[in-house]
């Protein structure tokens, strides 16, 4: 019984110490803030600050704990000589079992009071270290002390009185075991004080004696265990009364350091430093396949086993997006947690903050990382290996960083991606085959543990569990649900799954609903395991379960491995920078290292040099152009539609109200339209022009396709202000109403231009025909060409109509019915058959060519008429109505080209200046345009370079802030 006792009163002490795997956070007492040793002076009760607390009664009881629990067998060749003195000496043994459970009640007092002190002296141990705010004690150390009630918070903490009452007096204790001792001692030397004197008497009382040793054993020893269940729950809510305290305090400190009362710059946590190395380390290694072997914390776990629910109770908010049965994480999700004064979330790439105490901006976070992780998804994916990264601070909050995988599964459903399961699995193994990388691996406690996939992708990523640590959740399904619970202690012991790891733990993350708070799953927790007979009855240790010892086992593994791991990450890197530097010089030793931002400025400022240059054309360069470009759009439109209809009615009235007929239709509907686009090619030829006589000029090649690509965007951008086709139209339509030709120079202009129109358009007649009828008898005999049959019947079809021209020189420009036939006829005399419409395409080229030739001769007799129109004396040899359209037609031409430019350089220069500013803007914000339309090595070099020169430096600063720590 006294050995029971003792391992009771030790298995009691433990439960309160929850070494969390034999790793503790411990702050040296002289690191402390002078209020927090007060504090600790305070429950110690010791006055001297440099002598440790005694010891002594802790390795005493220690001893008694490794009592075993049976007591030992009497030895083999004894025979029955000692079963007869147990039988004569009853009363003896009687008296030593009553001793017996005096002091086992007295032991367990002294365990019990003694566990309470030690519990104590290790909880102020481990108080925060608050040496780094050493630099703000001088200023405002009184200012936070008048705030503080110390009068109240001396009430509430418990007196020293109280604690000695629970200290033994270890003289009084060490006379009893010295009597106890010399009693057990005479018992089994045989020489008992006492004799027996009824052996019979003493058969019977031996009989009741063992029936009630059993019974009054098994009521003490369950009597014993409430009781120390009691004490362990009395004190573990005094230690949560005095750490909440603590937490303000630590809150109200950091407020003070928050609000920067010397107006010093803080430094960035510890933590801090470390995820932005790993923010650093991740673009790096999406881009280029580096190795990163730096730590952090893997959580995985199979779908809907809890995972998410562990990070939200390890992150005090409920900030992950929940489902019922369906996925939702989709994408992995950096989580860096550390102590602040305010317990707020922030993404990496925003400023935002969302208040974590606040429901509404828990419901905006949870939106905002469903949408990222949605967005993340490719077209056709149901899950994506983009990071989101997102950090966490609050007061009590463990440092740590953690990355939340999607759920591993075991079977695709309807509405996922075909690979869904390989990618999954590929992303787990990705982040947990870094040999530095801690894998939390989360087991729902609820199902059976055969339906378990993530135990044995754990077990060949970690077979030997040197950085595994195993989560059972939703433990009180799984004690409710399992007929026998010693599963459950097989699984925490590390018995049933085939996987190893550092440790084993239990938590319950609430009740399944999705609108409890962080607060109520807390205390629901703790109800479940102080009245949990898996607790009560040892199949779970008191450091093995909830999810507060769960994160400080995990941050404590942590930051071990970091240490251990970081220094060797940094001259990785050191190495990697040697290597990029020295092929940088022996390539590019005249050129600086621009990576590819800077290469962007550079080029950005290249192509606002070139826009602006269009502002130096000049206006008659703009007008000639301009002209030029409009005439070749309208004259086939001037010749054919309004020229040629007009002067083949061979009437001068009739050939004045055609062509202002034709003329007003023409600028109504079409002509402003074409001048516009004139316009806007034009700007876009200068431009391109421009663009590419700068190339020559010390041009870098790698810019050519990034400035093809904003100028085909800015083209594609830019839009004709339309209010202006309404003024050209009515420019235009002024201009061609003008008839009067002032001056014989007008006059020579416009027979000048007519002569060049229509020696154009009778060149390309003759071409036309030339190709219908096929090479002549020259061409045949120099270059050995031969006709086609159809060649040859165009070209006796040509003959025919010539000679019908000749004879009926003012022939109409339509052939009659009865023409068409003998012409036919004619040919088939000489044996050639031919169509009807081929003849009257035949003769359409030919009247054309006639119709030109005599235009042009026309024309030459025109030079002398200015004197005649300016008289308006009528001859029919001298009438040019002619040349009187075609000068109204080169005035609008040269009234539209100079409207055009002066919008142009008034306007649309600058608008499109703007839009390429606009599209260089839009391509500087995308990073993927940028990598994709500045490439080459030289660019890949440069951003190598400029990546391991900032994770270096990081690492060395995060190193030496890890050492200042230390």
């Amino acid at each position: 019984m006294l050995r029971v006792g003792s391992e009771a009163a030790c298995l009691a002490c433990r439960n309160l110490v929850s070494t969390n795997m034999g790793v503790r956070f411990r702050v040296p007492l002289q690191k402390l803030h002078p209020l927090s040793r007060a504090i600790h002076h305070r429950y110690s009760g010791n006055t001297n600050p440099q002598r440790p607390p005694h010891r002594t009664a802790a390795r005493y009881f220690t001893s008694m704990s490794r009592l075993p629990m049976r007591p030992p067998k009497p030895p083999p060749g004894s025979g029955g000589r000692g079963h007869q003195q147990q039988r004569n000496f009853w009363v003896v043994r009687l008296a030593s079992r009553l001793l017996k459970l005096r002091y086992i009640l007295l032991g367990s007092a002294v365990g019990g009071g003694y566990t309470a002190k030690k519990t104590y002296d290790e909880w102020k141990d481990m108080l925060p270290d608050f040496s780094e705010y050493n630099w703000v004690i001088p200023d405002f150390v009184w200012e936070l002390s008048e705030q503080i009630d110390f009068e109240k918070l001396a009430k509430a903490l418990p007196e020293i009185e109280e604690l000695a009452k629970l200290l033994p007096d270890l003289d009084k204790i060490g006379e009893n075991f010295t009597f106890l001792k010399s009693l057990l001692s005479s018992e089994t030397s045989g020489d008992p004080p006492l004799k027996a004197t009824d052996s019979s008497t003493a058969a019977t009382q031996e009989g009741s004696d063992k029936q009630y040793k059993k019974s009054s054993d098994k009521e003490r020893l369950d009597q014993l265990q409430e009781e120390l269940l009691r004490t362990q729950l009395k004190y573990q809510r005094m230690l949560e009364r005095l750490e909440k305290e603590n937490k303000e305090l630590r809150k109200v400190v950091l407020q003070k350091d928050d609000k920067g009362i010397h107006r010093r710059k803080v430094k960035k946590s510890l933590i801090d430093l470390y995820s932005e190395v790993l923010d650093i380390l991740s673009d790096y290694d999406a881009n280029y396949n580096t190795q990163d072997h730096l730590p952090r914390v893997v959580v995985v776990g199979d779908q809907s086993a809890g995972k998410t629910s562990v990070l939200e109770m390890i992150a005090q908010a409920r900030i992950f997006p929940r489902g019922s049965g369906e996925m939702m994480t989709r994408s992995p999700v950096k989580v860096t947690l550390s102590e602040g004064p305010h317990h707020v979330a922030m993404f990496k790439d925003s400023g935002r903050e969302f208040d974590l105490t606040k429901e509404e901006d828990l419901a905006a976070l949870r939106h905002e990382i469903e949408l990222r992780m949605r967005k993340s998804v490719k077209e056709g994916q149901t899950v994506s290996c983009e990071t989101i990264s997102l950090s966490v601070k609050g007061p009590g909050i463990q440092r740590m960083v953690l990355v939340d995988l999607p759920g591993v599964i075991s079977t695709v459903t309807a509405g996922m991606a075909a690979d869904t399961k390989e990618t999954i699995f590929s992303i787990s193994k990705a982040y947990m085959q870094n040999p530095n990388a801690i894998i939390l691996c989360i087991q729902d406690g609820s199902v059976d543990a055969e339906r378990s996939i993530v135990t044995d992708l754990v077990s060949q990523m970690d077979p030997h569990g040197k950085r595994t640590i195993f989560v059972l959740t939703k433990v009180d399904l799984a004690e409710k649900n399992l007929a026998s619970p010693n599963r459950i202690q097989q699984i925490v012991e590390g018995k049933l799954f085939p996987m190893k790891a550092l440790g084993y733990f239990a938590v319950v993350t609430g009740k399944g609903s999705s609108g409890e708070s962080i607060d109520s799953i807390k205390d629901y927790e703790e109800e479940f395991f102080q009245n949990s007979r898996l607790l009560r009855d040892g199949m779970l240790k008191a450091h093995q379960v909830t999810t507060k010892n769960l994160s400080l086992a995990v941050s404590d593994c942590f930051w071990k491995m970091v240490r251990e791991s970081v220094e060797q990450q940094a001259d990785v890197f050191k190495a990697s920078r040697f290597n990029l530097e020295t092929e940088w010089k022996n390539n590019y030793p005249r050129l600086r290292e621009l990576d590819r931002n800077e290469l962007f400025e550079k080029a950005k400022n290249e192509i606002l040099d070139e826009v602006i240059s269009l502002s130096q054309v000049t206006p008659q360069h703009w007008e000639a152009i301009l002209q030029k470009k409009l005439w070749e759009r309208v004259s086939t439109h001037v010749i054919e539609n309004i020229y040629l209809p007009a002067a083949q009615t061979m009437d001068s009235g009739t050939f004045n109200t055609t062509v202002d007929i034709k003329l007003k239709q023409w600028t109504d509907k079409q002509l402003p339209h074409k001048a516009l686009e004139v316009a806007w090619e034009t700007l876009q030829e200068e431009f391109a022009r421009f663009m590419a006589e700068y190339k020559g000029k010390d041009q870098d090649d790698i810019f050519d396709k990034l400035k093809e690509a904003v100028k085909d965007d800015s083209i594609k951008r830019h839009k004709w202000n339309e209010r202006a086709m309404d003024s050209l139209r009515v420019i235009q339509h002024n201009a061609l109403e003008d008839r009067s030709i002032t001056d014989k120079p007008q006059w020579d202009a416009a027979i000048q231009f007519m002569e060049e129109t229509l020696q154009s358009r009778l060149k390309d007649t003759e071409s036309v025909i030339g190709d219908m009828v096929g090479p002549g008898w020259r061409q045949r005999w120099m270059n050995w060409m031969n006709r086609t049959p159809d060649q040859h019947i165009r070209n006796e079809t040509k003959n025919e109509l010539e000679r019908l021209l000749k004879l009926h020189d003012e022939h109409t420009a339509y052939l009659a019915n009865d023409e068409v036939t003998t012409v036919r006829k004619n040919l088939e005399g000489r044996g050639v058959e031919v169509d009807p419409v081929l003849i009257k395409d035949t003769w359409h080229q030919l009247y054309r060519r006639h119709f030109l030739q005599k235009a042009l001769s026309h024309c030459s007799l025109c030079k002398r008429g200015f004197y005649y129109y300016q008289r308006h004396f009528v001859d029919s040899e001298l009438e040019c109505n002619d040349v009187v359209l075609f000068w109204r037609i080169q005035r609008m031409l040269v009234i539209t080209a100079n409207t055009l430019r002066q919008q142009l350089t008034n306007t649309e220069v600058r608008r499109l200046e703007k839009n390429v500013k606009e599209v260089l803007d839009d391509f500087g914000e995308d990073i993927e345009k940028k990598t994709h339309l500045i490439t080459g090595r030289r660019v890949q070099l440069a951003e190598d370079l400029k990546k391991v020169r900032e994770i270096q430096e990081k690492l060395e600063a995060f190193i030496e802030a890890l050492h200042k720590e230390k």
